[in-house]
């Protein structure tokens, strides 16, 4: 069985969120999935991502969306969405 890692579209019309998911790559985008791995709201510039089960399926040959490759390398610096580190985020928050 060939999986990828990819992104599932949820939500409503014009207000997409989407959820990672590990899934067969013959699957219909939000057809069936194996499990759940995190979310990416553009609107709202969200994203979380389980990187401890990305590691788990990477070497089990799952083959990342460019997408969420994206969203893993964001997670791997600790960058969010706008580009700030998320230390600094939370730092100007508390300010």
């Amino acid at each position: 069985m060939s999986v990828k890692i990819r992104l599932r579209r949820t939500g409503k019309r014009n207000q997409a969120c989407h959820r990672i998911v590990v899934a067969d790559s013959r699957s219909p985008r939000d057809g069936r999935f194996i499990e759940v791995i995190g979310f990416y709201d553009p609107r709202h510039e969200n994203e979380k991502i389980d990187l401890e089960r990305v590691d788990y399926w990477l070497p089990r040959g799952a083959q990342v969306s460019d997408t969420v490759n994206a969203i893993i390398k964001r997670a791997r610096e600790g960058k969010s969405l706008g580009g700030a580190t998320a230390a600094a985020a939370t730092a100007e928050t508390q300010a």
